[in-house]
């Protein structure tokens, strides 16, 4: 099995651009006493809410995706027979207060501020994330959490750009010489270099209705601290829960910051690589979204020619290549143990 060094080595030997995966397992990675699911899961359901507590009770798990698609299957058949609409209003009510849940857990297990990082992590993980930017490829989160951006902010990684930035406001008025008054930080102004891509949503991005807005700093509040205000208000980040891949598709399509992001990776050019990312039972919009970018048939750029997927055990070697036959692209697995993200 290939290390990382190496898959890096040969990538480089081909002068294509590579670009990054990853999914919790970088969160892990960094700290897996907060990231984990066990880690929310023990954290939500020692908040004592008994709906939430019976969910995983009755269902047996701890994956909350699990949970989620089994309250949408149930009421899709509640729909399908013309139950009780009652009884539809309580499963509806059980996942806002799941999602609700997850996303307050993630929040209060969430690091205080970036400076609780130590320097010697966020400088490993800048270095790791510099090599696919330098390449001329992007990156690709499905996870919530802050990590990726306070890294990527805290090092000032050159020529990383979410596709976020100010607008003038009163354009009108700065052409007849006024000073210009700009907008928060809104998503736009900078889509057409943009190389960071949150798939699912984060904890820092929300839909104003108009606007795509991402949480900044100010002089006054910590970043997590703007965050909580906004979720006391009953602002919520733009934050793909659904179940199965179907259901996250049609969340994604459904927003234009997601819709953007899963297109860019339908189009993606040279190499794959991921990290963290297990390709589960719940990751089929992914693969389609990878082969989508493989389009077999054409071999002029953009096209996707080989996929690296980082693995830690057997168990995960046997299960991608138990799948392999799903992706259109050269699937190749190197050992994840080998990737030192975070400098430990």
């Amino acid at each position: 099995m290939m290390n990382f060094d190496e898959v890096i080595t040969h990538l480089h030997k081909n002068s294509r651009p590579y670009s990054l995966l990853m999914g919790n397992g970088f969160s892990m990675a960094y700290d897996n006493k907060i990231f984990s699911y066990n880690a929310l899961y023990n954290f939500l359901t020692s908040r004592d809410d008994s709906l939430i507590n019976k969910l995983f009770d009755v269902i047996k798990t701890k994956n909350f995706e699990l949970v989620m698609q089994q309250l949408d299957t149930t009421l899709a058949l509640l729909e399908a027979f013309g139950s009780d609409n009652k009884l539809q209003e309580k499963i509806i009510l059980a996942s806002k207060k799941l999602k609700e849940g997850l996303l307050s857990s993630i929040h209060q297990l969430h690091p205080e501020h970036v400076y609780k990082i130590p320097e010697k992590k966020i400088i490993a993980c800048a270095e790791f994330l510099n090599l696919f930017i330098k390449s001329g490829g992007h990156i690709f989160s499905t996870n919530y959490d802050m990590l990726l951006y306070w890294t990527l902010m805290r090092q000032h990684v050159e020529n990383a750009i979410d596709g976020f930035g100010r607008e003038i406001e009163n354009l009108d008025e700065v052409l007849r010489g006024k000073t210009p008054e700009y907008s928060d930080l809104v998503w736009g102004p900078n889509i057409d270099n943009q190389n960071i891509h949150y798939l699912h949503g984060a904890l820092h991005i929300f839909d104003s209705g108009v606007d795509i807005e991402k949480e900044q700093y100010d002089q006054s509040n910590f970043l997590i601290e703007k965050i909580k205000k906004r979720l006391d208000r009953g602002s919520y980040p733009i934050f793909v829960t659904a179940g199965n891949g179907d259901e996250k598709l049609s969340h994604i399509r459904h927003n234009r910051y997601l819709s953007y992001c899963f297109d860019k990776l339908s189009s993606l050019d040279g190499s794959l690589i991921t990290f963290g990312f297990n390709f589960g039972e719940y990751d089929e919009h992914i693969i389609e979204a990878i082969n989508k970018a493989t389009h077999a048939q054409n071999k002029t750029p953009p096209k996707l020619w080989s996929v690296y997927i980082g693995v830690y055990s057997d168990k995960d070697a046997e299960h991608i290549h138990s799948i392999q036959s799903k992706f259109h692209a050269k699937v190749k697995i190197f050992d994840a143990k080998t990737v030192n993200v975070w400098g430990n």
